[in-house]
């Protein structure tokens, strides 16, 4: 946020000034209603906006909030019924102004978290963030009281990241909340959640999660300065902070993850890395991130290692058939005929006898209609999205195969294409492949088997000079560490698995177990 100089005149800031959004602070006055009104003239007046004016010890004073974002049975119990007990004593009570503020700062109001605003800015920031203002005349200063509540969604099981074995809570929309489900995981007294706050107008709260004596300081001297460049009027959601902050915008590789389980952010601080969490959305940011982690899935950690290594395979499978499937199939039916067994290239070929397009416009074609039948899916209500989705791809698949349009085995590949994007852990991942299936589809319609090779070599020599804030994003692959392989491909047993943290991260303390297997 930009410093702002501060007036030496307390004259009430009028409505160009507002509509500008100078950066002028004027100090609090030591007149209760001037400091009330200027407080309507920068809010403009809203409805919402709630002040009780009372008299205590003979001097004016009064409560102002916003109706909606505060904690109200808070708000009367530990505030109003608070202050009432001063309003109803006659007698013992100072006469100075400053002192009774400060007797009811220490004496009266039961609330615990109070701070100080001396200026008109302090004020309107703090209450548009659900705090409850205090106000006394004769002191040109009030208290700002910690009143952070209102309606918000109940914690439930995360919509994007289901899971057969393992805790079934989500974070929510409210940051509070979000940096409590982590704390009552991870109870380490080196757990650091360090707020600041993003978007000049918005003004929105956005904590830095790591625990200290294992994130490496460069790491995270890095993602601080990347944030504190972010000049927005607003961040709607943890999406933006993504774009802003993300080593290279041109890459279709996620560098940074995101995730509604506070399971997979404790998993993720404990290794080393970091986790920025913005209020008002339930998506946590969680980096640096490598090309191993978006095929990882926190269900893997709750299974036996026998079978996280077999479903950990399968994703690899899926995302080797997400990418290549299309284009392998263009390529072998148009260029490299010879390659394909006898018997099946005559299958192929009677199953392709009278359809008008080539390999490369049927494939094309039915990817489409996938796509769009996926995406119609995902924007429609729920119930009515997945009958789409399965009956019109039902439906669309037969009509075209009846009406010689596109071949049957087109219909399967396009089909186990599909299958194996939904099987990647991440969302964004699966969309990344499914582009990058796009752009082989189109090499292999050119030059065969030699486009699809290479289209590889160009995308791993992307991979191979990516980075995810200093970490090559090819690791533990290459640059190599060998023991970060344990948790790769292969998921070996958790004796060998925790004794210590990823090397790539290069943390502090890299043990996360002693030799005996006890945690630390």
């Amino acid at each position: 946020m930009q410093s702002r100089t501060q007036s030496k005149k307390q004259n009430q800031p009028n409505n160009e000034q507002n509509n500008q959004k100078e950066n002028v602070s004027l100090k609090l006055s030591k007149h209760i209603k001037v400091n009330i009104d200027n407080l309507k003239n920068v809010l403009g007046e809203p409805d919402d906006l709630i002040i009780r004016e009372f008299i205590a010890a003979g001097k004016a004073c009064a409560v102002a909030y916003i109706d909606g974002i505060v904690d109200s049975p808070f708000l009367h119990k530990f505030i109003m019924e608070d202050l009432q007990t001063v309003i109803d004593r006659k007698k013992g009570l100072p006469e100075e102004s400053a002192a009774l503020l400060n007797m009811i700062e220490k004496d009266v109001i039961t609330a615990t978290e109070i701070e100080r605003g001396k200026t008109i800015d302090d004020v309107s920031e703090q209450i548009l963030s659900g705090q409850t203002i205090v106000y006394l005349d004769g002191v040109p200063e009030v208290l700002m009281i910690n009143t952070i509540g209102g309606e918000y969604r109940s914690i439930e099981e995360p919509v994007t990241e289901g899971v057969i074995r393992g805790p079934r809570e989500g974070f929510v929309e409210n940051i509070q909340t979000n940096t409590a489900l982590i704390r009552r995981r991870i109870k380490d007294p080196n757990l650091r959640l360090k707020t600041q706050k993003i978007g000049k107008r918005a003004n929105k709260s956005l904590v830095v999660a790591y625990i200290d004596g294992v994130v490496h300081p460069k790491i995270l001297e890095e993602i601080n300065n990347r944030l504190h460049s972010i000049n927005l009027d607003d961040a709607p959601g943890s999406g933006m902070i993504e774009q802003w902050i993300e080593d290279s915008f041109l890459s279709p590789f996620p560098q940074v993850s995101n995730t509604e389980r506070p399971d997979k952010v404790e998993n993720a601080l404990m290794q080393g890395k970091v986790a920025i969490i913005l209020d008002g959305t339930p998506f946590v940011l969680l980096v640096p991130v490598v090309l191993g982690n978006t095929l990882q899935s926190t269900e893997d950690y709750n299974e036996r290692w026998l079978i996280s290594s077999l479903l950990r395979l399968l994703r690899y499978l899926a995302a080797f058939m997400a990418i290549f499937l299309p284009g392998l199939y263009v390529a072998l039916t148009t260029y490299h005929t010879g390659l394909i067994p006898s018997d099946l290239a005559f299958s192929i070929a009677a199953s392709r006898e009278g359809v008008p397009f080539p390999a490369t416009i049927e494939a094309v074609l039915m990817v489409t209609t996938m796509e769009l039948l996926r995406e119609a899916g995902a924007r429609l209500p729920k119930p009515i999205g997945q009958t789409v989705g399965i009956v019109g791809g039902l439906v669309i698949g037969d009509a075209a195969v009846s009406a010689g349009i596109v071949s049957p085995i087109m219909v399967i590949v396009v089909a186990l294409n599909a299958i194996s994007s939904f099987a990647i852990p991440e969302y964004s991942t699966a969309i990344s492949y499914r582009i990058l299936m796009y752009v082989f589809l189109l090499a292999s319609s050119f030059l065969g088997l030699y486009g699809i090779i290479l289209v590889y070599i160009m995308m791993n020599i992307h991979v191979v000079n990516l980075k995810s804030f200093g970490i090559p994003y090819s690791t533990p692959f290459s640059p190599g560490f060998l023991h970060d392989w344990s948790d790769l491909i292969l998921r070996l047993p958790a004796q060998v698995l925790k004794r210590k943290r990823p090397q790539y991260l290069q943390p502090v303390d890299d043990k996360s177990s002693d030799q005996g297997g006890k945690e630390q």
